[in-house]
């Protein structure tokens, strides 16, 4: 299956025995989940680690075509730095340790957010990881590193009011399109599915332009308990969804 189909199609409509073509997930409670067992923090973060590996294998298995991860979020640079400084090297250990694997199952690796004052060495990786698995197509893997929807759209409306400037925009021609292309997800369709584990109902500054119309899954199990099953019960409760777009009846692909 190609996963870069035409981007003008309509998101997949919710219906029985239909799958999502892109899923985002918030993934949401490793401290919860330490601190109910009497771990530290760093604990729920290694196993939401393990999480992470297999929803992916979920995602494959399920033919989701994309998968984007809230895995670091702008805000988080507000927590302790020693807590920081432990996620940045947990995404470090995840991207040379499985990288190798992903690529022969054939999982393109992208990675959105602000890269600028990211550490060199985590942007090389990022580089690089996105370069060896350019070509694959089983499954577009998608990290929101140091992502925070609002900045993303900040970051646009910037580098569209220079283009006005510079005269090469015309600012009548400035709409959803010229938007949407300036995101950091401009090469990918909106998520259909948006799940946020963890109990809590809201979407935390995630992918917000871009969920206008996706279905939302609030699930309440903490993220190192979440795996193939939780996906498929997500998955379950997307084929119960009517989506209309605004309009009266269910619309399908055009």
């Amino acid at each position: 299956m190609s996963i870069h189909a035409d981007q003008s199609a309509l998101p997949a409509t919710a219906g029985e025995g239909v799958r999502p073509r892109h899923v985002a997930i918030i993934m949401d409670g490793n401290g919860r989940w330490a601190a109910a067992r009497g771990l530290p923090r760093g604990e729920g973060h290694r196993r939401g680690v393990e999480a992470v590996r297999e929803t992916v294998r979920a995602a494959l298995d399920l033919n989701i075509g994309y998968l984007t991860l809230f895995s670091f979020s702008s805000e988080n640079w507000s927590r302790p730095q020693t807590e920081v400084d432990f996620l940045f090297g947990l995404f470090r250990l995840y991207i040379r340790r499985d990288v190798a694997d992903l690529h022969a199952r054939g999982v393109r690796i992208s990675v959105i957010g602000e890269r600028q004052g990211l550490p060199a060495d985590i942007l090389r990786q990022i580089q690089e990881s996105e370069a060896l698995t350019r070509a694959n197509r089983n499954l577009e893997l998608i990290f929101a590193f140091n992502y925070g929807s609002r900045d993303e759209i900040t970051r646009a409306v910037r580098a569209i009011a220079r283009q006005v400037r510079e005269g090469t925009l015309d600012p009548a021609a400035v709409g959803e399109v010229t938007i949407t292309q300036h995101l950091d997800t401009s090469a990918f369709p909106d998520p259909d599915l948006v799940i946020r584990t963890s109990g809590e109902f809201r979407l935390s500054n995630f992918l917000l332009w871009q969920s206008a119309y996706a279905e939302l899954v609030f699930l309440p199990i903490l993220w190192p308990d979440f795996g193939k099953e939780a996906l498929e019960r997500a998955i379950e409760e997307f084929g119960t969804r009517s989506r209309r777009y605004g309009g009266v009846q269910a619309r399908g692909r055009a």
